[in-house]
């Protein structure tokens, strides 16, 4: 048997920008996306702390050590800049595997969205 775990997750940081006319997905500075072991194109479950909102999307790196969050697409209308986000992403291993899997958890600066 398989179970999904958390596998990576950044924690608070701040929407700077909602971008409704794009295609979908949610922008994440590449340096975060590094740390959290984010790779281009998975799925990002996305918890907005201000108003509750829960969403899925899949990543896009922005610029390196831009502290860029932005959502694009529909979720744009989920979300307003300046808003405290959680970012979680989830593997499925077996429940052995499971047991002494350690994710990568971020807690960038939550002024400048940055690695500390």
């Amino acid at each position: 048997m398989q179970i999904q775990v958390v596998k990576s997750k950044i924690h608070r940081v701040k929407v700077t920008g909602a971008e409704l006319n794009y295609i979908g997905s949610i922008t994440i500075d590449e340096a975060l996306m590094d740390a959290a072991n984010i790779v281009e194109g998975e799925k990002v479950q996305i918890v907005n702390n201000n108003n509750g909102e829960r969403l899925e999307t899949y990543a896009i790196p922005g610029p390196r050590n831009s502290g860029e969050i932005t959502l694009n697409g529909a979720a744009a209308r989920k979300v307003a800049v300046g808003d405290v986000l959680i970012l979680i992403t989830y593997g499925f291993m077996s429940i052995e595997d499971a047991k002494t899997f350690k994710p990568s958890l971020v807690f960038p600066d939550e002024a400048t969205n940055l690695l500390k």
